[in-house]
């Protein structure tokens, strides 16, 4: 379609404007072609007919769609006007810096700190592609990054602008960008060194100028290298033409370089006396700018961090105290006052301040410095004349001194700053950083000027040349016929400037000759150029300037100082004087053999991809402009042997406003940095680029049914195409892109625009239609309703009658007071009855009730007594009973032992010889055994305290109860006070009511007397009256005695109150009463157990006194030699030693016979009971509620209470075998020898694992001893049990149950006397038993390694606790040898072993675990060390699931597309680099959904503890929410409507996995409320003044400056979309 087509209705061109630069207006009516009028509307309503010639009709604008691009070459219509209004757009309202213009990145200066070049944004920058993200000086930087670890080749960051747009900052962005990157840990110094170097060359280099409070005055190269792994090694550095100018001479409210006064700033500081300093004000060099402060800029500080970054650097004090000397004589050296002496000599005084500090300071002798400032020294052939200077010269001269020195220092301290970023290791690749000035034009022009625009054509020419190549890349890739671009070249220019017999090498020419002028080298130039190269103008009005039209511009140069500037010369004789000076600093600046260090002194070969033209002759090198031609000469080499990424700062305003926009002012210089230049070569190919997969989601509503049922979608956008553009010259397709010409895809958006409009036309239509059909029924229906009651009644006025009404209205009166009557007489018969019914049944009901609670109480006090005599009788009976069965046994035992004893002396007096080879290994044993009571003595005083805060918080709880019985006392007695002041109420009205009856009595007996006569017919109407008071008063009685029953029923009430509080009160007080007979039982019993004790003890001092007899009057070693090993190993077999353990269970027996009986009485009196638990069955469930959260504390409490029980009920047992291993020394020895016996026979049946369990184990002595402390455990385990019900109880009926206490102390006594039972008859079981218990351990322990001690949690394919489990068994192995040597030795190796490999299994200990805990060593020492590990293991878990998860977020998150259909992007046709295209699978929220479910399944496989597995859940939720969020910050494109639709449907999808997981209350759902309000905010309506205060009341999880930013990025994605207006970010900012 041909271009002129486009100028329909509608459309919108630019057209000139004298301040806007382009104005917007609509096209009201079609152009034809031919016309020179067309009719346009400008934007303010203004009606314009806009002359045009029509071979150049107005540019057109673009689509509001394509308005706020990333990219210009993105828009369809590419021209400045349209460059223009997407840069102002994207800068004044959406405030964003940075926009891409193909491969340049376009920086606006904001004039204002932005929080965009933080660390996170430099992480969310790394990795990505360019036009992924938001344009940012970061993408670039990675873009260059990526390239050379991708390609091996070396790259540059080229950073150009004029003076004030940010190009220091940008680059110095771009370097820290390049030192986060490639940061390692074990080489960080050198990334800081190379940023250090920043404020160093900034302090020296840099100034204020009219345009920019830190401009550099210098350009500079800074090549940061690489090694291998692409981590930084160094740096190097080359300067370009520093203004040296700037040192003797500043223009008005301008200043000099920094550092001077940072130096006088810090003058006071003892380590600057010396310099003998003053104010910057002091300074003729420091203010002639008038202006020595920047506001908001503290030189003091600054001058810290210089001293800083110089020992950073490695250069130490000494060097910086002798670079701070040379500034200060610089100083005092601009102040040597010249005094004129005539018009042809001056002279300077010797008694000069200044004069004498320069020459101090310098090591200088005055004298000499004095002559020669005002002399020269000219040397002929012949001889040797000595001139004397004017004063002008002499100021001159001085000068020129001054700057020699400092441009010879700056210079030295970019070679020390070399010096220390130099690196020893071998170069790879590097990234260099230009830093350089962008074209200049001012009022007036001089040399400088000259050699930056110089240097910025050569640059242009080689910007061109890349952005050509560029494209020829592109059409290739493409298989696109390439054609020939016609760009411009800029070579004459250049030509014109260092060519042979050029600009340059004339005004070096001119600079040899003695007595060569600025005019005479002028004059050449007019004779050499004017009329002959159409780039050279002489001006018309000027005889000492000369124009040459460059590529951005006409520049109009002052030749006045060229070749002053150019020669850059000292006089020989100051040189001389300053090369002998004594301060070694100084004189190496002039030494013969000094190299320039301005040159780039690098290892770095590169080769040039261009031939470039050397230097003609060598003699001209010692110029200005021979450096400067011959540095610029390799740097353009450097630059042609790299890959260039482009920077172009833009300057918005010259009044350094933020965010102000001066559309000339950016017109100037996009045209001088060559963006418009990339613009025109770009229009003239093909600008639009777009993938197939973008046109078909874009357009498929302009494809018609039968193109959409291809499956071809590349061969659908080929067919569209060629039935939508009929001209094939205006679009190209590529392999994997279309390529359009300017215009089609606005030309495509129209095309799509009129389609939705009619579509919406059609929809309006029928809507409308239907509205209306709707509104016109409903019309209609209205108009025949009001017909009906019309007609209704007008009929019914014709038919009735005024009488008829009037008697019909009658009637209804009539019939109305009838049924009132009625109704009124009903009622109140129903009233009485129903009153007089409830007063009989509530009084029948209170004193049921009372009844009722007088029986309860009086039957629970009888109760109380009953139980409680017999309570104490049948435990008097018992406890007799108990006393004469143990006198009884104790006698028969006593005489049976004695018979025993005579018996069995020749046998146990032979064992007594072996007593003594094993009493050592006794003692041994004996003192471990004591070892162990003292650790559970501590363990049992642990327990009684925490028993002890128990019962604190039961005595609290029961002070509470109390309390509560007091408020309900209070209570009682405030309705006693209401009800008597009611009653007294009453009282006073009845005493009112008779005062005024007895006062109206006298009043008529007085009227009866007084008027007898005359009113004596009246008598009987005074009677009748008086009847009817007295009637009256009866009726007041009535009522006042039912006031005084309903006083009497509250009173009953109260006392009902009062009977249930006193039995509140009366349980509250049995409880401890109960707890005392508790105790007092407890303490009988042990007085009982003592005075066994003390018998046991009496008759084992008898036994003792026996074994003495028998000691002496046997011989025990012939004993010993009569017995055999068999004789002692069958001498117990009929039992005699347990023989005494059969009287004492038959007396057991007895006994369990006895309780047996009272166990049943107890149970009857139970079974009574129960009916009484039932009934408080409800209050008890009201008290579950009030103590179940205790109760979940106590619960854990008697968990540790019962572990520690368990372990502390083995210190009775052990204290008794003490004392028999003491007092009964035959009975051990003969269970030693068994035990050996029995040791023999086993080790040699047994397997390797048996054996060392048998010997862990021991003896059968060891055996009996260890199942006696099972059988002990278990029986204290059940008493345990048994006292938990009696606590649980306690704790829920404390108030109500006590007699629950009762029923639990009865099943205690009956529970522990049937225990010790059954301990006696398993104690009397024979030998193999014991045997057999030992072979089921054995089993049992092969069972444990595999089952028991396996952690739950874990699937049976998989058994990742094993390992660990037996590392265990080694360590309990350890613990049973008590070997401490092998235990450290194996901690040591396990721990060096789990830190090697990274795995644990988190588990749950169960009984059987809890069992095999550790009983010799204590390793809380390693406790630290394993649980420092264990949180290394689990943050090394969380990183490796967060990098698998993080490269999927963005894809699945922000750009996948969930609701199919519903498209949240629009193709933007940016063209992104060849380099930059990632070919990788893109990742969907399907992989987040599973990566998320298999980092759930190992967890669980794995036994990760619960609140564990939800912490790590969290963890990458929020990870997920932090990283989409962040990324649609940065991402303008991804901020729309339907992205929002998008990003709600993904959240959604997460929530359902957390609901199928069952982990709704990991709270990991509220990490994704920042995201969920973002994705609202961008499908709210954003228009109203109720929208801002809706956002604000519901966006609470985000910032105000994050909801700002998604306002400003949002970005319409069809035209019926409406942009965010900055005034209604105002208003939600407001």
């Amino acid at each position: 379609m041909a271009l002129v087509e486009l100028y329909t209705q509608y459309n919108r061109v630019w057209i000139p404007d004298t301040e806007e630069v382009w104005q917007s207006a609509e096209i009201t009516a079609n152009y034809k072609v031919g016309d020179h009028m067309l009719h346009l509307q400008l934007e303010d309503g203004t009606e314009l007919n806009y002359p045009v010639d029509p071979s150049t009709l107005p540019p057109l604008r673009n689509p509001d769609i394509l308005v706020g691009e990333n990219d210009l070459t993105a828009l369809s219509y590419l021209h400045e006007p349209a460059v223009l209004h997407n840069l102002k757009v994207r800068f004044v309202e959406s405030r964003l810096i940075y926009t891409y213009s193909g491969i340049i990145l376009v920086a606006m200066n904001p004039y204002k700190q932005l929080p965009i070049y933080g660390d996170a944004i430099i992480h969310a920058y790394s990795g990505q592609n360019m036009g992924d993200m938001d344009p940012h000086i970061f993408a670039v930087a990675e873009e260059a990054y990526k390239q050379m670890a991708r390609n091996n080749k070396n790259q540059s960051v080229i950073v150009s602008g004029e003076s004030g747009a940010g190009k220091t900052v940008s680059a110095r962005y771009a370097m820290r960008y390049f030192a986060t990157v490639s940061r390692s840990s074990s080489n960080a110094q050198v990334e800081d060194k190379v940023l250090a170097s920043n404020p160093i060359t900034e302090a020296v280099g840099n100034a204020k100028t009219t345009r920019n409070d830190n401009s550099s005055r210098f350009g500079k190269y800074t090549e940061i290298s690489f090694d291998k792994n692409y981590q930084i090694i160094g740096a190097n550095m080359r300067t370009y033409l520093l203004e040296k100018s700037r040192v003797v001479f500043q223009s008005e409210n301008e200043r000099n370089y920094h550092i001077f006064y940072q130096l006088c700033a810090s003058a006071q500081r003892p380590e600057f006396k010396h310099l003998k300093l003053g104010s910057a004000e002091e300074f003729s060099y420091t203010n002639m700018g008038g202006n020595t402060v920047i506001e908001g800029v503290n030189d003091k500080d600054n001058m810290m961090e210089t001293q800083r970054t110089f020992t950073m650097l490695g250069l130490k004090e000494d060097f910086q105290m002798d670079i701070f000397k040379i500034l200060a004589a610089i100083l005092h050296l601009g102040n040597v006052q010249i005094a004129a002496v005539g018009d042809e000599r001056s002279s300077v005084s010797l008694d000069d301040k200044h004069l004498n500090i320069f020459c101090e300071l310098l090591d200088l002798e005055s004298d000499k410095m004095a002559q020669w400032l005002c002399h020269r020294k000219i040397i002929t052939s012949s001889e040797t004349v000595i001139k004397p200077m004017t004063k002008l010269q002499a100021l001159n001269a001085r000068d020129a001194l001054a700057k020699k020195l400092y441009s010879h220092l700056f210079d030295f301290i970019v070679e020390r700053i070399n010096k220390a970023l130099q690196f020893s290791r071998k170069q790879h690749t590097f990234i260099g950083v230009l830093d350089i000035y962008g074209f200049e034009t001012f009022d007036v022009n001089s040399f400088e000027q000259f050699c930056i625009n110089y240097a910025n054509e050569k640059l242009q020419q080689q910007f061109n040349l890349h952005v050509f190549k560029l494209e020829q890349e592109e059409y290739m890739k493409e298989n696109i016929p390439w054609t020939l671009i016609d760009f411009y070249d800029n070579q004459p220019v250049i030509d014109l400037i260092e060519a042979k017999m050029g600009i340059l090498e004339l005004l070096d020419e001119e600079c040899l000759l003695p007595q060569g002028t600025d005019e005479n080298w002028l004059q050449k130039l007019y004779n050499n150029f004017v009329n002959k190269n159409p780039l050279f103008e002489k001006p018309r009005m000027s005889n000492s300037s000369f124009t040459i039209q460059h590529f951005a511009d006409k520049v109009e140069y002052k030749s006045e100082g060229f070749l002053e500037k150019n020669r850059d010369t000292v006089y020989e004789v100051l040189i001389d004087i300053l090369k002998n000076s004594k301060f070694q600093l100084c004189s190496n600046f002039f030494q013969d053999n000094s190299v320039s260090t301005s040159l780039f002194n690098s290892s770095i070969k590169v080769k040039s991809a261009k031939i470039v033209v050397k230097p003609p002759n060598k003699q001209f090198r010692t110029t200005v402009g021979n450096k400067f031609r011959t540095s610029l000469y390799l740097l353009m080499e450097t630059l042609n042997a790299t890959t260039p990424h482009y920077v172009r700062c833009i300057k918005p305003n010259d009044q350094k406003l933020a965010f102000e926009f001066d559309s000339k002012r950016v017109v100037q210089q996009l045209r001088a940095c060559g963006v418009l230049e990339t613009i025109r070569i770009s229009s003239q190919s093909y600008p639009s680029r777009w993938t197939y997969i973008e046109f078909y989601s874009r357009y498929s509503i302009l494809m018609s049914q039968h193109e959409l049922s291809l499956n071809d979608k590349k061969q659908i956008c080929k067919i569209v195409l060629q039935r939508l553009i009929q001209d094939p010259s205006q679009y190209q397709f590529g392999r994997t892109k279309i390529f359009f010409r300017a215009g089609q895809v606005a030309y495509l958006e129209k095309l799509r625009s009129d389609k939705l409009r009619q579509a919406c036309i059609m929809i309006q239509k029928n809507i409308r239609g239907w509205l209306q059909r709707k509104k016109f029924l409903h019309i209609r229906q209205a108009a025949v309703i009001i017909q009906q009651y019309f007609r209704g009644q007008r009929t019914v006025r014709h038919a009735i009658t005024a009488a008829a009404l009037k008697e019909a209205w009658a009637a209804i009166i009539i019939q109305k007071h009838c049924r009132g009557y009625l109704v009124r007489r009903i009622c109140q018969l129903i009233r009485v009855a129903a009153l007089t019914i409830q007063a009989f049944t509530r009084g029948f009901l209170a004193r049921k009730r009372y009844r009722k609670m007088l029986e309860e109480h009086k039957a629970v006090i009888l109760q109380k007594y009953a139980r409680a005599w017999l309570a104490r009788r049948r435990f008097q009976s018992i406890r007799r009973f108990v006393l004469n069965i143990q006198l009884s046994y104790r006698v028969q035992r006593l005489q049976k032992k004695l018979e025993d004893q005579n018996k069995e002396n020749h046998v146990l007096l032979e064992k007594l010889t072996a007593l003594a080879s094993s009493r050592s290994n006794d003692v041994e044993t004996i003192q471990k055994l004591q070892l162990d009571l003292e650790k559970l003595a501590t363990q049992k005083k642990i327990s009684e305290e925490k028993e002890k805060k128990h019962k604190d918080d039961y005595q609290q709880k029961t002070s509470a109860l109390e309390v509560h019985n007091l408020e309900l006392q209070e209570q009682k007695e405030k309705l006693e006070k209401e009800l008597q002041e009611k009653t007294k109420e009453m009282k006073d009205k009845m005493d009112d009511l008779t005062k005024q009856l007895f006062t109206d009595v006298q009043k008529e007996e007085r009227q009866r007397i007084v008027l007898e006569n005359n009113f004596h017919n009246q008598k009987q109407n005074y009677e009748k009256e008086i009847e009817s008071l007295k009637a009256e008063i009866k009726h007041l009685k009535d009522e006042n005695d039912q006031l005084q029953n309903q006083i009497q029923e509250n009173f009953q009430i109260q006392d009902g109150l009062k009977i249930e509080i006193e039995e509140l009160t009366s349980q509250a007080k049995t409880v401890p009463e109960l707890q005392k007979e508790i105790e007092l039982v407890q303490t009988q019993k042990m007085d009982v157990e003592k005075q066994l004790q003390y018998q046991k003890r009496e008759m084992r001092e008898k036994m003792s006194e026996i074994v003495r007899q028998l000691r002496e009057s046997y011989d025990f070693e012939d004993v010993r030699s009569r017995l055999s090993p068999e004789d002692l190993e069958h001498l117990n077999e009929d039992g005699e030693l347990w023989f005494a353990y059969e009287g004492l269970k038959k007396a057991t027996r007895v006994l369990e016979s006895h309780f047996q009986a009272q166990k049943e009485n107890y149970e009857r009196e139970i079974e009574g009971l129960n009916s009484k638990v039932e009934h408080l069955s409800h209050e008890i469930n009201h008290l579950q509620n009030l103590f179940r959260k205790e109760n979940d504390k106590n619960d854990s409490i008697r968990l540790q209470l019962a572990r520690l029980t368990s372990e502390n009920v083995m210190i009775p047992d052990l204290k008794q075998q003490v004392s028999e291993l003491q007092k009964q020394k035959m009975d051990l020895e003969n269970r030693l020898q068994e035990a050996a016996a029995k040791n023999e026979d086993k080790m040699e049946k047994t397997t390797d694992l048996s054996h060392h369990n048998l010997k862990e184990e021991g003896t059968p002595r060891r055996a009996l001893k260890v199942q006696n402390e099972i059988y002990t455990k278990e029986k204290e385990k059940l008493i345990l049990a048994a006292q938990e019900f009696q606590q649980t109880n306690d704790h829920m009926e404390k108030q109500h149950e006590s007699e629950n206490e009762t029923r639990s102390k009865v099943w205690q006594d009956v529970t522990y006397l049937t225990m010790e039972n059954t301990n006696l008859e398993e104690e009397l079981d024979k030998k193999d038993r014991i045997i057999k218990k030992l072979e089921d351990q054995i089993r049992n322990l092969r069972n444990s390694i595999e089952t028991d001690l396996k952690p739950r949690g874990v699937v049976v394919n998989m058994i990742p606790g094993l390992p660990a489990h037996i590392l265990f068994m080694c360590v309990r192995y350890a613990d049973y040898l008590n070997d401490d040597d092998m235990l450290k030795s194996f901690m040591n190796m396990a721990i060096n072993g789990i830190k090697q490999v990274i795995k644990e299994f988190m588990k749950h200990n169960t009984a059987e675990q809890n069992k095999n805990s550790l009983k010799h060593f204590d390793l809380s020492e390693y406790r630290q060390v394993l649980s420092d590990l264990a949180i290394r293991i689990y943050h090394q878990f969380i990183i490796v699931m967060e990098n698998n998860i993080q490269p999927m977020i963005v894809p699945g998150m922000l750009e996948y597309e969930s609701l199919q259909g519903i498209s949240g992007l629009k193709p933007t046709g940016f063209r992104k680099r060849s380099s930059s295209i990632d070919d990788t699978d893109a990742y969907t929220m399907i992989s987040i959904l599973q990566q998320l479910s298999y980092f759930y399944t190992t967890m669980c496989q794995n036994g990760l503890d619960s609140e564990l597995l939800k912490q790590a859940v969290r963890q990458l939720f929020f990870l997920i929410g932090a990283v989409t969020l962040n990324s649609l910050f940065l991402r303008k494109d991804m901020c729309s409507c339907r992205k929002g639709m998008q990003i709600r449907c993904n959240i959604s999808y997460l929530e359902e996995w957390l609901k199928d997981k069952n982990l709704q209350s990991s709270s990991a759902k509220e990490t994704l409320e920042p995201l969920s309000q973002a994705a609202w905010l961008l499908q709210l309506n954003k228009i109203t003044e109720d929208d801002a205060k809706e956002i604000y009341e519901r966006c609470t999880s985000l910032s105000a400056v994050q909801i700002v930013k998604i306002l400003n990025s949002y970005t319409p994605i069809d035209d019926f979309e409406k942009r965010v207006t900055p005034s209604f970010v105002r208003k939600v900012q407001v």
